[in-house]
């Protein structure tokens, strides 16, 4: 059981940082690069829209395997799992923001064809994003090395 809560959480982990550093690092850039706003806006709403709602899956299974493992260690709880759980929570609070805020400001103004709104909400959740991959590693650091 212990291995099956570990591999699913760490699933949800891979899931979520690999693809905010692929969408942050390596499409949003080449899309920036290559296409104007009216095609590149529609395009990364609707990678995100998708993203979004695997990460929403992603996150269910890390609290929910987070959780468990609290509840199995009980006050033996290594004092890094705590520091992942706040990091966590941080991160978790960040991806709410952006999925309830930025995003549908950026869905309608792609609706709308407001290219210069729809780059302006673009914008924050590329920032956004970007704490979040950091928050991300500085988890994994806390993980791996604090242990």
């Amino acid at each position: 059981m212990r291995q099956l809560l570990i591999f699913i959480h760490l699933s949800g982990v891979i899931v979520w940082i690999g693809g905010m550093a692929f969408a942050h690092f390596c499409l949003r850039p080449v899309a920036a690069e290559l296409l104007p706003p009216p095609q590149r806006l529609p395009l990364l709403s609707g990678v995100l829209g998708r993203f979004f709602r695997l990460v929403a899956v992603a996150l269910a299974a890390l609290w929910a395997t987070g959780f468990v493992r609290f509840a199995q260690a009980g006050a033996a709880a290594p004092a890094n799992w705590t520091a992942m759980a706040a990091i966590g929570l941080l991160m978790t609070v960040i991806y709410l923001v952006i999925v309830m805020r930025f995003y549908p400001a950026l869905r309608a103004a792609v609706a709308a064809e407001r290219w210069p709104d729809g780059a302006a909400a673009m914008n924050r959740i590329r920032q956004l994003v970007f704490a979040n991959l950091l928050l991300g590693f500085l988890t994994l650091a806390v993980a791996i090395l604090g242990a």
